[in-house]
């Protein structure tokens, strides 16, 4: 029997979201050629269909009390000098020593390069990463993740009800959530006071040569799509996503769109190469914060897109009961209200908002942390792709990047 979907609209919002789980938070392509190459490699060559799944590595967390963690950039607070105050605090409150790298560039990169370890068991450098729904289905279904032991994350309770059972993950038995967020638009509000609403505002002739689009498929296309007028959560088919490629190709070829980025989108808006640009919300309030308060943000009249990332422990791991323990702390809702503070993305723990009315009232009504129904409205996951269709939209969407 399908289980009704619940009546708060955030949970019933974050439930889709992780039901349908097709699409990766960040894609950076780090040269249009190198990074099309390794996306490809990826989606043509999965690995570990078919064959035996590689054995969990010995745990040896009670007698080297350190922990690797693998993350996207601008994901973990900071301070001034270069310190992450509340993994500091997790080491003092724990004695694990760890060691914090922004390793994941994308979702297709990073596992190009440590899909070949995983395949055998082997470590990759870290005890836990954080993934998108879509690539911890595959790491799950390939036998690349650790199960975890519950007794070892108490925290874990708080997560927001909604999210507990998941297709890719039933039970919640390898990932947990880290955060979620949404891909809109943003501008600079001193060369463009009168603002943006729509993506199709992207394309007006003043903007020419002065337009960024992310490398993420889902979250560009998606938004282009809805502007055309399709619901990309609900059904549709080749003809909608070509319609949707053809105003892409074309804002390329007339040089409208300078550039098609991942996380580097934000030195072009520094800079000033760009005015304008589809992106992730969280980094344009980062952004504003580094930079100066030049910059707004919001999901266009259409829709923007909605996603979330994940913790994973990976096969190879030698400190699992150390990197649950880590994973119990980011689950306590004191904590995840300092990191949503920061990064300013949907925290999956409840309880932050009430946390976060202590440390910062002003962030309890920010409706990019805590979005409510007539934001959440707005924003809609990317539906989920057959194999065939992931390769073919794929395909399609990386020959103009190359053309960039």
């Amino acid at each position: 029997m399908t289980k009704p979907l619940p009546e708060d609209p955030f949970i019933r919002s974050l439930v889709l979201q992780a039901q349908r789980a097709q699409f990766s938070r960040r894609n950076i392509l780090k040269g249009a050629g190198i990074g099309a190459g390794a996306l490809a490699l990826a989606a043509c060559s999965p690995g570990g269909g078919g064959e035996d799944k590689p054995k969990a590595a010995k745990d040896i967390s009670d007698t080297d009390k350190t922990v690797r963690w693998d993350n996207w950039a601008l994901y973990l607070d900071v301070d001034d000098n270069g310190h992450y105050p509340t993994l500091e605090a997790f080491e003092k409150q724990s004695g694990i020593k760890a060691t914090y790298t922004e390793a994941v560039d994308d979702n297709n990169t990073y596992y190009g390069k440590v899909k070949d370890q995983l395949k055998l068991g082997q470590d990759i450098g870290c005890d836990t990463v954080c993934l998108t729904d879509w690539m911890v289905d595959r790491w799950i279904r390939f036998g690349y993740t650790q199960e975890f032991d519950y007794s070892q994350i108490p925290n874990a309770k708080n997560l927001v009800p909604a999210l507990k059972d998941v297709d890719f993950d039933p039970g919640r038995k390898m990932s947990l959530p880290w955060q979620g967020g949404f891909a809109g638009i943003a501008w600079n509000k001193d060369q463009l006071p009168g603002g943006l609403t729509s993506v199709s505002d992207l394309w007006d002739s003043s903007l020419k040569g002065r337009v960024g689009v992310l490398s993420e498929m889902r979250d560009t296309m998606g938004c282009i799509m809805q502007d055309l007028g399709t619901t990309i959560d609900g059904k549709w088919g080749d003809d909608d996503f070509s319609a949707a490629i053809d105003v892409l190709k074309k804002q390329v070829d007339d040089g409208q769109i300078r550039n098609i980025k991942g996380n580097s989108y934000k030195e072009d808006l520094q800079n000033g190469d760009t005015l304008a640009a589809i992106v992730w919300s969280g980094d344009i309030t980062q952004l504003n914060f580094e930079a100066g308060d030049h910059w707004a943000f919001a999901l266009p009249s259409k829709g923007g897109t909605l996603w979330n990332d994940n913790f994973l422990i990976p096969i190879g791991s030698q400190h699992k009961k150390n990197a649950e323990a880590l994973i119990n702390y980011y689950y306590d809702p004191e904590v995840a209200a300092q990191v949503a503070a920061y990064v300013n993305y949907i925290p999956p723990v409840a309880g932050t908002k009430e946390a976060m009315m202590a440390l910062d009232p002003s962030l309890a009504d920010d409706q990019l942390i805590f979005p409510n129904e007539a934001t959440l409205a707005n924003a809609h996951v990317f539906r989920s792709l057959s194999s065939d269709e992931d390769q073919r939209y794929n395909a399609q969407f990386q020959a103009i990047l190359l053309g960039v």
